[in-house]
């Protein structure tokens, strides 16, 4: 098989100029996740949109995205990852323009699964750049450290960004803002990115890609609907049924085909299928955690959203601080269970202190420490796991290697906050029925629900650390075996 090379670290022009520019498409794809839930009450009054139907804002993207991942990981290998980073800036910057000038639901929607079909392209050609850029351990830990913390404060910056258009403009401009940043990424990603694919025609297993996208979009969408419907709908149960047996025989798929869409040998390796696990549980508590604490500031303290995206923020500077100063300084010299490890218990520990918090508890002493112990541990986790979900793995697979990461996430992401949401309005309403509804015991029953939320996300954290601690025995990568893939060699930028 022949294999595209890419460039050594020396031979890419201005590489931490042009992880500049990644980072910003990275992190409009992950505040795009966030800064329009805010913004939901004003777009449902403005178009008119049914309570029913106003779910499919979100569904929309989520499902495109979810769903079209793994094929948009094998395109950006195959076609070029810098020319695919390109299109789907531009794809994203017009899909984000149509849906800010909506003027009816239906314009909304395809809006929003066109941004989501764009994200699907965007995430795995940014990562699998990333990859094929850095590849001494030193330089994969700095550039991994900002990519993880942009990664993890992304949906904390979201919903500040959320708050302060929806409450100073219009939620229009939560759709709008992605124009710039994705004309400035796309300005700079031209003029500073070397372009790199695998080599020979493009051969895609359209097998492979319905499988995977049917099985994605079917539990993706049924976690979705379990937030409405409950776990016990059979809706529910036979989307996350079907999803299941759709990736199954996926997974049969690949093992026959000559050329996968997902050669096994990417998620089979022990620490590339930990390290997929982390990013999934890691998502799944980092969401939750955004979830509680908005609804927290929001309903029973009364805040803004502007003062809750601003509450947010020290949580962002611990992000920031945990994954650029002690992730990428530590990377290089300590095996990578020794960061997601104690990050995961950090993490669920700041998860448990949500347990302390009571209708009147004040902000530094509740929602704060908790931001505090979560972006702690979120800059240890993240950095790490992407780094090592794709070290290693064969240049011409570095796309869909990335797409694979990205889709972890995602998919942790979605039923983790279906699941927890559940239990807590489970934990709500089951406090509610013993104590009455006054006003005063309706913010107590909303305190109970998330503490209870949070304890079983507590409980996703330290399961996901002790199952690295034990599958992630990767040691550290001075010691560390020399990978058997060939380095790529660039093809001309302007190609």
């Amino acid at each position: 098989m022949a294999i595209s090379k890419a460039p050594p670290p020396a031979a890419v022009p201005r590489r931490w100029t042009a992880l500049f520019f990644i980072g910003l498409a990275q992190l409009m794809i992950v505040l795009d996740g966030t800064v329009v839930n805010i913004a939901l009450p004003s777009v449902q009054r403005d178009l008119g949109i049914s309570d029913g139907d106003r779910q499919w804002i979100i569904t929309a993207y989520t499902l495109a995205f979810g769903g079209l991942l793994l094929l948009g990981g094998r395109i950006a290998d195959y076609t070029g990852r810098r020319r695919t980073f390109l299109v789907a800036l531009l794809g994203f910057a017009g899909a984000s323009a149509l849906g800010g000038a909506a003027s009816g639901f239906e314009m909304l929607l395809v809006a929003r699964a066109l941004q989501g079909a764009f994200g699907a392209l965007l995430g795995p050609s940014a990562l699998s750049l990333l990859t094929v850029m850095f590849t001494t351990p030193k330089e994969r830990a700095k550039a991994f450290g900002v990519w993880g913390g942009v990664s993890a404060a992304g949906g904390a910056i979201g919903l500040l960004a959320g708050g302060a258009l929806t409450e100073y403009l219009d939620w229009r401009w939560c759709l709008y803002i992605n124009i710039p940043i994705a004309l400035v990424a796309a300005v700079g990603g031209y003029a500073m990115l070397t372009e790199s694919r695998r080599e020979g025609r493009a051969r895609f297993d359209v097998p492979g890609v319905l499988l995977v996208t049917g099985g994605l979009l079917a539990i993706v969408y049924g976690t979705g609907r379990a937030e409405s419907d409950g776990w016990r709908s059979g809706t529910v149960i036979g989307l996350l049924a079907a999803g299941t047996v759709l990736l199954a025989a996926f997974v049969l798929v690949e093992r026959r085909v000559p050329e996968p869409l997902l050669p096994l040998r990417v998620v089979a390796d022990r620490t590339r299928g930990a390290a997929y696990l982390a990013v999934g549980l890691a998502g799944a508590g980092m969401f939750g955690a955004f979830l509680f604490m908005t609804y927290y500031l929001q309903i029973v303290k009364g805040y803004s959203p502007i003062r809750t995206g601003v509450a947010f923020l020290p949580m962002v500077m611990t992000v920031m601080v945990s994954a650029g100063g002690i992730s990428a300084r530590l990377l290089p010299k300590v095996p990578p269970r020794m960061l997601i490890v104690p990050g995961m218990l950090i993490s669920a520990g700041g998860m448990l202190w949500m347990l302390t918090l009571e209708p009147g508890s004040g902000y530094a002493g509740g929602v704060l420490v908790t931001g505090l112990m979560f972006g702690l541990g979120a800059g240890m986790i993240l950095p790490a796991a992407m780094n090592y979900a794709t070290r290693g793995v064969d240049q011409g697979d570095s796309g869909v290697a990335s797409a694979t990461v990205n889709a972890a996430q995602q998919v942790g992401s979605s039923i983790g906050i279906a699941l927890l949401n559940t239990i807590a309005t489970t934990a709500t309403a089951d406090y509610l029925a013993s104590h009455g509804g006054s006003p005063g015991a309706a913010k107590q029953a909303l305190v109970e629900g998330f503490g209870t939320g949070s304890a079983w996300a507590a409980g996703i954290l330290a399961a996901g650390a002790l199952i690295v601690a034990v599958l992630m025995n990767t040691p550290r990568p001075e010691i560390e075996p020399a990978a058997g893939a060939e380095p790529d060699v660039p093809v001309p930028a302007h190609s």
